[in-house]
């Protein structure tokens, strides 16, 4: 079995600078970590690998830098770690960027199951890992938060929804992405931390990817952020007072006038 873990590096703090020329994060100089979610898809791969053998591969699309969270990943217990990282892939949307991480999976070939977060922090779109399924058009089980039942065939996942808990059984290779209900990621060990600082991590390039030019980068991203402000701060307001009866009472009138306003 081969569980393949894709990862993003994500500014730690909130308090991220906009490139005012590309619309685009300016992560320099801001400490990153593996996103968050992202913990939990490395920690579920490792159980899985605990239960069944094999081995876990970590991908992440990013900068140089990004090599800090491989090596993280591997200090948890993941076997090897790849790199894909090309200023061509600069500016990618979630299309792209889900386009590039499955041609890097494609490149791996040798998979059964891909682990995903259920979203990234700094974007909370939830979109890469359900593009990756399509983009290699693979069945996906979204918002899993617990493994029912795995073997060499198929998985039954049991997924969190708005109003209860849905059960889903798919066959492999496919796609997940995970909630932080579904484990509590464990922390490196001394002989995880001495076995990522020499561990050699394997880096790609865009031509290494046979992938199409045109869809890598900011060029080859459907979706294009035109402008980026903070919004001017609200005005106005009026504050009722009185007992909680009055308060509501007063509330219930002035919507009333707004409504009958409207629609006159």
């Amino acid at each position: 079995m081969r569980y393949v873990v894709c990862i993003k590096q994500v500014p730690e703090t909130t308090d991220v600078k906009i490139n005012p020329a590309t619309n685009t994060l300016m992560r320099e100089g801001v400490v990153s970590i593996i996103n968050p979610f992202d913990m939990y898809a490395i920690e579920e791969a490792l159980r899985m690998k605990a239960r069944l053998g094999g081995t876990v591969t970590v991908l992440t699309m990013g900068p140089p830098q990004a090599e800090s969270a491989l090596r993280e990943a591997i200090s948890m217990g993941a076997d090897e770690a790849i790199l894909v990282s090309d200023r061509a892939f600069a500016g990618s949307d979630t299309w792209a960027t889900s386009y590039t991480l499955a041609m890097a999976i494609k490149k791996i070939s040798d998979y059964n199951i891909i682990v995903c977060g259920k979203q990234a922090s700094d974007g909370d779109t939830a979109q890469v890992g359900p593009g990756i399924a399509a983009h290699l058009d693979l069945p996906q089980i979204t918002y899993v938060r617990k493994i029912e039942h795995q073997d060499a065939e198929r998985i039954v996942a049991e997924r969190l929804m708005e109003n209860g808990i849905e059960t889903v059984e798919s066959p492999l290779p496919c796609i997940l992405t995970v909630v932080k209900e579904i484990n509590e990621p464990r922390l490196p060990s001394l002989k995880g931390k001495m076995n990522a600082k020499k561990a050699v991590i394997t880096s790609w390039k865009a031509a290494d990817l046979l992938a199409e030019a045109k869809c890598l980068g900011l060029e080859g991203s459907p979706t294009k952020v035109v402008k980026i402000f903070t919004p001017a701060p609200r005005q106005g307001g009026q504050m009722l007072q009185g007992e909680p009866e009055e308060m509501v009472s007063q509330l219930v009138a002035k919507l009333k006038d707004a409504v009958l306003g409207a629609a006159n």
